[in-house]
């Protein structure tokens, strides 16, 4: 038999199916549903399709699912929603308000923008209310206590963030929960982009304080008043759900309830405080130790010889290197139009002090140079010009030569004026005396060279203008580093103090 058709009052009719797919039943008169089976209901009888293992073992079972129009979530749908006006705030007592309990959790600061005021960030908002319209007994429905609904079927309040200035990239959630005590829950992670006022002057040691401020739009505070659903503590110091292996380190969210007066009109909103703080670990390492590096390098510059060529190409390479380097950087220091961060002014003043050291060597260097092109006397001239002809030679250290030459010349030519007649001892004597003048004459002659030598260091050391000049623009540079190294220790503290009075407030 080809096709084995079974009337039934319940007039349904099943869809083609294996028999492998039926679970059978023990008893004659009970069965189960198959797992994979399903049944539409149409006026007329139970169609089973044909199968030979139909005819071995009987028709002991057969799949059927309950049509969706009857089942209990279809039937309790189409009793919460038939003439349910979501337009229409969900109360029976208009007078009263309805209260929307608000949760708030900080999840991840995702980008601060000092330049255009704005802070992205990702939140997880829950909001949680009670409709009146959209209550139910379990027990008349299998015990079901809670159902997804559609976000469009129903009312939803008009509660936003009135900082909020850009639409994020959030998920869209269709669904909300609703219980049978008519309490509505929508929770939904938010991408926010907000107007917030940041506070870059310590940057890279600043700390930001953004509010997220929510209210309803349109309704006063009779209309739809705010809660929150936790306590104000543990708001506050509920960081765990932060992601806090990035930049920005999450120290609080303190919140608070008020009242707007605007136009005579009364306002609920609820404002949270996001504090957080930069790590500067990142911009220590990248802009300021190479900053303190190059200055460390500039000051040991000065231990080079005032006159020598390469201080001042030493000086040269590291203000280029400094220039090339803040060039590079540029992108991470944050620019606002009201204040320059104080890292901007450290870095426009050890600009300016390396190029005032630039400068001191350059004006070290052009005063030595002054020095070399001046004429220099001549030194001997000096020793034997400066003396007076009517002073005694023996005051003076410089002794002539020539009056000791003269001395010398007069002994001899009284020895070659002397008696040719003379007998031999005395011709012995002559000789031995002129031995004697000869060793004297040598000695006389070293020491006019000691003292001629004597004269000239004395000269050179006293007299000299080209020493004193050169000493005085060695002391000049000495000054010049020594004052140096005060303004910088000066800045140095000044600086620091500005970071940690900044950092800690």
């Amino acid at each position: 038999m080809a096709d084995l058709t079974v009337a039934a009052t319940s007039h349904l009719r099943l869809r083609p199916m294996t028999f492998d797919s039926l679970i059978l039943g023990a008893g004659s008169s009970g069965f189960y549903w198959p797992r994979f089976a399903t049944a539409s209901c149409i006026s007329g009888s139970v169609a089973i399709g044909s199968h030979p293992k139909f005819h071995e073992r009987g028709i002991r079972g057969f799949a059927y699912t309950a049509p969706p129009q009857n089942s209990t979530l279809h039937q309790l749908m189409e009793k919460l929603l038939t003439n349910y006006n979501k337009a229409i705030r969900p109360v029976k007592d208009w007078t009263q308000p309805t209260t929307i309990y608000i949760d708030f959790i900080l999840h991840a600061v995702l980008e601060v923008d000092g330049q255009n005021q704005k802070l992205r960030t990702n939140i997880w908002y829950q909001q949680i209310w009670t409709d009146e319209f959209l209550m139910w007994n379990p027990t008349s429905f299998d015990g079901i206590n809670e159902i997804s609904l559609p976000v469009e079927t129903i009312w939803i309040p008009d509660v936003l963030i009135q900082e909020f200035i850009d639409v994020g990239r959030s998920p869209y959630l269709p669904y909300v929960y609703v219980n049978s005590s008519g309490a509505v829950k929508n929770y939904k992670p938010i991408q926010v982009v907000s107007a917030c006022s940041l506070e870059i002057y310590a940057f890279p040691f600043d700390k930001q304080n953004c509010t997220f401020t929510f209210c309803s739009w349109l309704h006063t505070v009779n209309d739809i008043n705010l809660k929150l659903w936790r306590s104000f503590e543990e708001i506050e110091n509920n960081t765990r759900a932060f992601l806090g292996d990035g930049e920005w380190e999450l120290l609080s969210v303190p919140s608070k309830y008020e009242k707007m007066f605007d136009e005579g009109r009364e306002y609920a909103q609820i404002q949270f405080n996001i504090v957080i703080r930069r790590r500067p670990l990142l911009y220590v390492v990248r802009l300021l130790l190479p900053s303190i590096f190059l200055m460390l390098v500039d000051v040991t510059s000065y231990f080079l010889p005032p006159n020598s060529s390469g201080r001042i190409t030493f000086k040269c390479s590291i203000l280029l290197g400094y220039t090339v380097f803040r060039m590079n950087l540029s992108d991470d220091i944050p620019a606002t139009a009201m204040k320059t961060p104080l890292i901007g002014v450290f870095f426009a003043v050890c600009m300016a002090l390396l190029g005032i050291s630039l400068a001191e060597s350059i004006l070290i260097a052009k005063l030595l140079s002054m020095n070399e092109e001046s004429k220099p006397k001549t030194v001997f001239s000096e020793c034997c010009l400066a003396e007076d002809p009517t002073s005694s030679t023996t005051d003076s250290p410089c002794t002539s030569l020539r009056t000791q030459e003269g001395i010398c010349d007069d002994r001899v030519s009284d020895g070659e004026t002397g008696t040719p007649l003379q007998p031999q001892e005395d011709v012995l004597d002559r000789e031995a005396q002129s031995e004697e003048t000869e060793e004297l004459t040598l000695k006389e002659v070293l020491r006019e060279i000691s003292s001629i030598k004597l004269c000239l260091s004395q000269l050179e050391n006293e007299t000299d203008p080209k020493n004193d000049w050169l000493a005085f623009c060695y002391r000049f540079d000495t000054f010049l580093f020594r004052l140096y190294l005060v303004i910088l220790g000066v800045y140095t503290i000044t600086m620091t103090a500005l970071w940690l009075i900044w950092s800690s407030s």
